[in-house]
């Protein structure tokens, strides 16, 4: 049995230095990513305060084999912040780019957000309050995911301004001022709960479609909100991966 246990051990010699460096990677980036997803279920049951002692147990580890992949809790956290992007693009994107009536667009866009940080609140807090253990995280994920978010939304909105031929200047106020409106009213509505997720949800796409059928009306153009418009412009919006430290990459969505 030794003998069988040396021979699996022993290296091909057939592959290359390169080869095995690879593999190796890729072997600790998918452990990385369990752990992730191990933290996230531990920061369910634990809060914003859990320890690297909650997130090993998940895992069913040891803490020193938890600190061979991820050199503090800060690095944990980062990785955790990078995972809640990915969850949040995958739901954003789909409904960003839907092909639907201007009304139902909206709604579906908001109902993707609040539906994250109604299913991960803790995470949501954690990477808001941004600190731990008296110390502060040393990216801040939400205003990155916030900026890239609001960028894309802006080239979105100016697309159908041009479109309609009207001034798109105001494209990047548009564009900003509802992401900072969202979010305000996100975590207002986390902490307070006064109303169902559909009822925040549906208040807020009428606002949106209130300003901007407002907008529309000034220049002469009365849009109905429940017929898909001839044109259908697409998001641009970046993808964040889960690797050994990954920073936040925009690319075309």
């Amino acid at each position: 049995m030794t003998d069988r246990v040396k021979r699996h051990r022993q290296a091909d010699p057939r592959e290359s230095g390169d080869a095995r460096r690879d593999r190796w990677k890729s072997h600790r980036a998918a452990r990385r990513e369990e752990f992730v997803e191990a933290a996230l279920r531990a920061l369910n049951e634990h809060g914003p305060d859990l320890g690297m002692e909650h997130v090993a147990a998940e895992a069913g580890v040891t803490k020193p084999v938890l600190y061979r992949h991820f050199t503090d809790k800060a690095d944990l956290f980062l990785a955790l912040g990078h995972r809640g992007t990915e969850i949040l693009f995958e739901r954003l994107i789909p409904a960003m780019n839907s092909e639907e009536a201007p009304l139902p667009r909206i709604r579906k866009c908001l109902d993707a957000f609040f539906s994250i940080i109604e299913e991960y609140p803790s995470l949501y807090r954690l990477l808001v309050r941004s600190t731990f253990a008296d110390r502060r995280m040393d990216a801040d994920i939400v205003a990155e995911d916030k900026r890239v978010i609001a960028n894309a939304l802006s080239t979105l909105l100016g697309d159908y301004l041009r479109a309609f031929q009207m001034d798109s200047g105001g494209a990047e106020v548009w564009g900003h001022g509802i992401v900072g409106m969202v979010q305000n009213v996100g975590e207002w509505w986390l902490e307070r709960r006064t109303m169902s997720r559909d009822a925040v949800v549906e208040y807020l796409t009428q606002t949106i479609w209130a300003a901007i059928d407002g907008t529309m009306r000034a220049d002469g153009y009365v849009l109905d909100p429940h017929k898909p418009l001839d044109i259908n412009k697409v998001i641009r919006l970046g993808t964040t991966p889960v690797g050994d430290g990954a920073a936040p990459q925009e690319r075309e969505a």
